[in-house]
């Protein structure tokens, strides 16, 4: 069978499934309009998605790592998360929070946890799906949670999340925060909410809106935008005339022809190996620059 044809409308309707109103049938049905066949469009629907068997990057027990389980007190419950950090460390570190999509942590964002705690730094992916529960092992479960979430609470325990690693002993007490999709708006929100945050890198992540929330922004931000994603660049000139307002120190960068979700490595047709290796190398010489 020939490789499939991946379309920016098929991109589209995988985006309106993942986070609008499309549901799992009306999208497979579009998806077969698309595709010409329903054949077709079962090749595609995975290709288009995260896989979750995609081989880590970094080993789960690579030796370079110290690698645990966590918890600590959150907004009126236990947050959880998977903490990583050099096995050789020597000193106080800086410390990044790495902000799952809307899918949870899973394998991957415990993956990315990883590669930053290679960078350097301290890193802590906290299951944001906490108060439900935590992140169930059904992805397509973890998506349909997030609309249980209170953003309040939800900004709450990211506060919460700082303030436990600026009391940890191996931390320098600068605290930074990374985030994708879900997890990139997550960080915008977060910024407005802590004043404490020493830095804030959001990809492809909504932006906030309220200018009295933007007014009290301390962090600087990079965000990292993809060039083929019209849901949340319609936001982009708005955020940025706010943030300019306020005289906020902020950097934005678009990678034009990348896909939303370009970054993730275990989604075949929207990983962009380019965009994501710059943005990579962007973000971390912003984080060793502001929490070094």
């Amino acid at each position: 069978m020939t490789e499939p044809v991946i379309t920016q409308a098929m991109i589209d309707a995988y985006d309106e499934y993942t986070h609008l109103t499309l549901d799992r049938r009306g999208f497979m049905e579009k998806l077969t309009r698309l595709a010409g066949s329903g054949a077709a469009a079962a090749v595609i629907a995975p290709m288009l998605a995260a896989n979750s068997a995609q081989a880590a990057v970094v080993a789960e027990d690579d030796t370079r790592l110290a690698a645990e389980d966590v918890a600590w007190p959150g907004d009126g419950g236990e947050m959880k998360g998977y903490l990583v950090r050099p096995a050789e460390q020597s000193g106080k570190l800086g410390a990044v929070i790495v902000i799952h999509e809307n899918r949870g942590l899973n394998a991957h964002i415990r993956d990315v946890a990883r590669r930053m705690a290679l960078e350097g730094f301290v890193a802590l992916a906290p299951d944001f799906l906490s108060p439900l529960g935590g992140t169930p092992a059904d992805e397509e479960a973890a998506r349909g949670m997030f609309s249980q979430l209170d953003p309040a609470k939800t900004a709450a325990n990211g506060v919460a999340t700082i303030a436990y690693l600026k009391g940890r002993d191996d931390v320098n007490g600068k605290v930074g925060a990374i985030g994708f999709c879900w997890g990139g708006g997550t960080v915008n929100n977060l910024a407005a909410a802590a004043p404490d945050l020493a830095a804030g890198v959001a990809y492809y992540g909504a932006q906030v809106k309220d200018e009295a929330a933007i007014g009290r922004i301390e962090a600087p931000l990079l965000l990292h935008y993809a060039g083929q994603d019209e849901r949340i660049n319609a936001g982009i000139d708005a955020y940025k005339a706010a943030l300019t307002a306020a005289g906020k120190e902020f950097t934005v960068y678009v990678y034009e022809g990348a896909q939303h979700a370009f970054n993730n490595d275990t989604s075949e047709a929207r990983y962009n190996k380019e965009a994501a290796d710059l943005a990579w190398g962007r973000s971390v010489a912003f984080l060793k620059e502001k929490l070094g």
